[in-house]
């Protein structure tokens, strides 16, 4: 059988991701911040794009006079300008705060230790995690170090005890038991910091005026040592007879550790999330609720007008600029796209969700990416960018975007509820509890369903804890610690 060859011609669909439509796509999924800084490196490396004049903007205007969260304070850094050298940076003016890292360093300049651990240090600082804790094993570590040079575990431990001696009480611990041990050994010998710098010591709860007693001391010590996992099951008979101690000494060294910081980093992180500004404004005017664009936060970006001017009367020398012509008209139109896509979806998810609007998170309906992209007649994945870091500003303070989406649920009447309407419903349940009896996860599923919400226990599980609260038991025990007192 012989092969044949033969000319045909086809016509087939095919997909392709145009530069322009890639940073389209790039530019919707950006936040605020994110947006700011690939602008500004835009504006840099071409010259024919150019940041428009800054203007005050009134925001009392802008937003409406009913809305009195809204005020200049968080709006005014880097965008009323004062001088002609200032950098046009809408977070200029911000100071950076104190990371962790410098706290340290600065404490190391009242520690007397050679150049081999002060280097030792720096690498076990910069492995500190976010809550202040060496997030890499000491083997690793070694590892890591023996390819620069011979160096021994030895070495690393002894400059991670210094690291430990530092403020704050427990930084550089490898577990919880040694985080919340290194501050009971601070507790019996409050002067063994090795800095002995008190600028931050209001902010650490583990320094206290008056050491604790010795026996409550231990017994606290016997606790975290032995018997963490019991005591977090909240079970205190249970702790109490496998301790062999009374219920007042018991209840003493409970609250001796519940003084201690799990998380010792935890006032230097979260400081650049504490200062969320808001990409869209709601407020009611007239009886209706409006949706705009938060006008501190929409970029002002041009083609430079006169360039773009003479490279049109230009022939062939200005073939070299058209590209880049074409690359900055590329850039506003993106913007104009951004711009656009987020006030129509925001306006389609707060016309869905006017009932949150009305009544707090009681009133959130349930919401799925797609039924926004059908209103919209647009792709689930724009929905999804555009939503991705975007903050509103409610009358029931700025809350994300995203967290407008939620899942369905049915009521007793056939209709359906959302699982953040429920999960409201489930912290109020708890907030008005009696603190003598709590209520079980059964219980709040019994209450729901008197309400109209069928829900299984485990769902009421699942959402309390996803909102950060604990169980029956945990709560039972804190509040006879919180009687006590």
């Amino acid at each position: 059988m012989q092969s044949q060859h033969s000319l045909e011609l086809r016509q087939r669909q095919q997909l392709v991701l145009t530069p322009e439509l890639q940073q389209s796509i790039r530019f919707l999924q950006l936040s605020a911040i994110e947006l700011h800084q690939a602008l500004a490196q835009a504006v840099l490396e071409n010259p024919l794009l150019e940041s428009e004049a800054e203007y005050d903007t009134d925001i009392a205007t802008a937003v409406g006079a009913d809305q009195p969260a809204l005020t200049a304070d968080w709006t005014r850094p880097g965008r009323r300008r004062t001088g002609e050298d200032e950098p046009d940076d809408l977070f200029h003016g911000v100071a950076a705060p104190e990371s962790l890292q410098d706290y340290l360093i600065r404490q190391l300049g009242m520690v007397r230790v050679d150049a081999r651990t002060s280097a030792l240090l720096t690498v076990l600082m910069n492995e500190l995690d976010q809550d202040g804790y060496l997030a890499s094993p000491v083997e690793e570590i070694v590892a890591y170090l023996q390819q620069a040079g011979p160096i021994d575990k030895a070495d690393v431990m002894g400059a991670l005890h210094v690291l430990q001696s530092l403020e704050p009480a427990g930084v550089g611990a490898r577990s919880l038991q040694e985080c919340l041990l290194l501050q009971l050994a601070r507790q019996e010998h409050p002067q063994t910091s090795a800095s002995g710098d008190a600028s931050r010591a209001g902010d650490d709860a583990s320094t206290t005026p008056h050491p604790p007693r010795p026996n409550v001391l231990a017994c606290a010590r016997r606790i975290v040592q032995h018997h963490l996992e019991l005591l977090g099951s909240g079970n205190m008979q249970r702790l109490q007879q496998a301790l062999g101690c009374d219920s007042e000494l018991l209840t003493r060294a409970h609250r001796l550790i519940l003084s201690l910081d799990p998380r010792p980093a935890r006032n230097w992180t979260g400081n650049v999330a504490d200062y969320v500004v808001p990409d869209v404004l709601v407020r009611k005017v007239k009886g209706q609720w409006r949706v705009a664009l938060n006008p501190v936060l929409v970029p002002r970006v041009r083609v430079h007008s006169l360039y773009s001017q003479l490279l049109a009367q230009a022939g062939a020398e200005g073939a070299a600029l058209r590209d880049q012509l074409y690359q900055a008209q590329s850039v506003v139109k993106s913007l104009h796209h951004r711009t656009d896509t987020i006030l129509r979806v925001s306006q389609a998810i707060m016309t869905y969700q006017q009932g949150y609007l009305e009544q707090g998170p009681a009133g959130m309906r349930p919401l799925v990416l797609r039924d926004i992209a059908e209103m919209l007649d647009i792709h689930e994945s724009t929905v999804s960018r555009a939503t991705r870091y975007k903050y509103a500003q409610t009358p029931h303070g700025v809350i994300e975007l995203r967290a407008f989406f939620s899942s369905t649920l049915e009521t007793a009447q056939g209709d359906a509820t959302s699982a953040s309407a429920v999960q409201f419903m489930i912290a109020q349940l708890i907030e008005g509890e009696p603190h003598a009896k709590p209520l079980s996860d059964n219980k709040i599923a019994q209450l729901l369903e008197e309400k109209g919400v069928k829900v299984a226990r485990r769902t009421v599980a699942k959402y309390r804890e996803e909102a950060g609260i604990e169980p029956a038991i945990r709560r039972k025990a804190r509040y006879a610690l919180q009687r006590d007192d």
